[in-house]
């Protein structure tokens, strides 16, 4: 931020919750938030502390956790590791573990959290509402104004599919290979407000067009404009969207610390008059279904050229775009090594198919996935 500030980051993580012994999803949210909240009662006695941060989602087999917003990514990964670990914790009292899966590999009927808002999005949006049980990672991060903050998202139009694809952990769908890297992406992008938006050029236009769309009656209210990244609603943050929940934390962590790099070379490149790339919508979503097919696995597009290229180049290409604020921020050595071993290993969706070489099904898969969820990196 501007005087040498550093802008603070935080992350939503959606879970799944999952049968301890056969993996398949459990509708045990109530039960699972429950106990977090007896354990926040018995624990903040005689002391101040914060409530637990778990919240339920749109299904009952998700569970969903927010961490502090910070400004060192040591103490973020902090926060993602002890908040996986006590979902874990309360999801045991329910016979269920979590996982930090973007889809259940599992066939699955999910069932819809009780409330008037679900309610509502079950009525307008039918088998689409119905099947979308997807778990996501948002990241949220700070910035002065909403100036500043569309400033921000008309600048980083390009680059969201490459955080798509190296976040993908979503192969599997209703029990078989989807074929795609990040199939939650592609069920996401049913619902009419998701994805990729044009040049807004103002805060102004932004919300103009934020209540034009509310106004339609199609959508219920500004927390259903579901934009690949947006202004946030609740924080002074823009809210980044476009991720899988990622299956280990320090994956997680890397994705945060680009995406804040994202935000603050957007933010210079306003302030020094650099105008946004006019890039059309239409092949921003063919990026985006690129990067949800291929993953780390198979092409994507070449976030200033759109046009084909190696997975490695593309993210490379993020990397060099942001280096300067990596650097700034401290960083860059944390970055460039967790790079080099996403490429190496592959995502969380290479991950899940070579559990399933090794486990032999796909139960197998989700309760190694279960284990990785609660890893402590190291």
């Amino acid at each position: 931020m501007g005087g040498g500030v550093m802008r603070s980051v935080g992350v939503e993580e959606e879970l799944l919750l999952v049968d301890a012994s056969t993996g398949e999803p459990l509708a045990v949210s109530g039960a699972v938030l429950a106990a977090a909240d007896r354990c926040a009662g018995e624990c903040s006695k005689g002391r101040e502390e914060q409530d637990h941060v778990f919240e339920k989602e749109l299904q009952r087999e998700q569970l969903e956790f927010n961490t502090k917003p910070v400004t060192e990514m040591g103490e973020l990964r902090q926060e993602i590791v002890r908040w996986r670990s006590e979902a874990s914790r309360h999801a045991a009292s329910a016979g269920a573990l979590v996982a930090a899966l973007g889809t259940s590999p599992l066939p699955v009927r999910p069932s819809l959290s009780a409330g008037k808002r679900y309610r509502w999005i079950a009525e307008q949006f039918g088998l689409t509402a119905q099947e979308q049980l997807t778990c996501g990672c948002h990241v949220h991060v700070a910035v002065e104004s909403d100036e500043e903050g569309v400033a921000v998202l008309d600048r980083i139009r390009p680059w969201l599919p490459v955080l798509t694809a190296m976040s993908a952990n979503s192969p599997f769908w209703q029990g078989a290979d989807s074929g795609y890297a990040s199939y939650r992406s592609r069920v996401w992008d049913r619902l009419p407000s998701a994805g990729p938006e044009g040049v807004f050029g103002s805060a102004d236009r932004y919300h103009e067009h934020v209540r034009a769309m509310v106004d339609s009656g199609v959508l219920r209210d500004e927390g259903m404009i579901y934009f690949d990244a947006r202004l946030s609603a609740t924080y002074p943050t823009v809210e980044i969207r476009v991720a899988d929940v990622c299956l280990e934390a320090g994956t997680t962590v890397l994705v945060a610390a680009l995406v804040r790099a994202l935000v603050e070379t957007a933010a210079r490149a306003w302030r020094a008059g650099e105008p946004p790339a006019r890039i059309g919508t239409g092949l921003l979503r063919l990026a985006a279904w690129r990067a949800g097919r291929s993953g780390l696995d198979g092409p994507l597009l070449h976030p200033r050229t759109m046009r084909e290229t190696a997975p490695a180049d593309a993210v490379l290409a993020l990397y060099e775009h942001v280096r300067e604020a990596l650097v700034d921020h401290g960083d860059r050595d944390r970055v460039s090594a967790e790079i080099a071993v996403l490429l190496d290993r592959g995502n969380g969706a290479r991950a899940q198919r070579a559990l399933l070489g090794t486990r032999g099904d796909l139960a197998g898969v989700v309760l190694g996935c279960a284990e990785l969820t609660t890893a402590v990196p190291g």
